[in-house]
């Protein structure tokens, strides 16, 4: 795990046990990189025939802000950034494809679930309750979550799947007269 953190104070933090209230209040930036495999629900929905150590590292960054709106007390905002490449089954062909997945959310803090559900329901923002100390690593991972294809596949399929040979009972079928057919010629007489 690569990790790199600026600010005005020279705290370092934890990506794993971030103080989202002292990075804010500090301005401060927080960057790293973790391998595929660590961020295993992700991981766990790759294609298998191509495994997330394969991947290249999910790359990731955070900044903190104050924002103080006009008459109000100050509020709690982080951006996070992040990027990973993952291998998905097609479900066109079932063969691996690569996703590129590239985020930027922000984030609003407040001091408890309850405020964070009032909130959230009323805003375009994500609000989420202030934690003692936010898992990083958690919360990239559920962005790419939601961030993958629901319906991974090729612009252009490597090779087509193969076509099922026509089975004898639907060719016989197929031969059958439809009932509703001479009905409606009854119905013309």
């Amino acid at each position: 795990m690569n990790t790199r953190s600026s600010s005005k104070a020279a705290k370092p933090q934890s990506p794993r046990k971030l103080d989202v209230a002292a990075l804010a209040r500090d301005g401060g930036r927080l960057e790293g990189a973790w391998p595929a495999v660590e961020l295993v629900r992700l991981a766990d929905g790759g294609a298998p025939e191509a495994p997330a150590a394969g991947w290249p590292d999910v790359q990731w960054a955070v900044q903190g802000e104050l924002r103080t709106p006009k008459g109000g007390e100050a509020q709690v905002w982080m951006e996070l950034q992040a990027s990973a490449q993952v291998a998905l089954t097609c479900q066109r062909c079932l063969q691996p494809v690569r996703e590129s997945l590239q985020l930027s959310r922000w984030f609003r803090f407040v001091r408890d679930e309850g405020l964070a559900a009032e909130l959230d329901a009323d805003s375009d923002d994500d609000v989420l309750a202030l934690p003692r100390a936010l898992d990083l690593l958690e919360l990239v991972e559920d962005e790419l979550l939601l961030a993958l294809p629901l319906v991974p596949r090729h612009e252009v399929c490597p090779e087509a799947l193969p076509l099922p040979a026509e089975e004898p009972e639907l060719a016989a079928e197929a031969e059958r007269p439809n009932p509703f057919a001479a009905l409606a010629a009854l119905k013309k007489k």
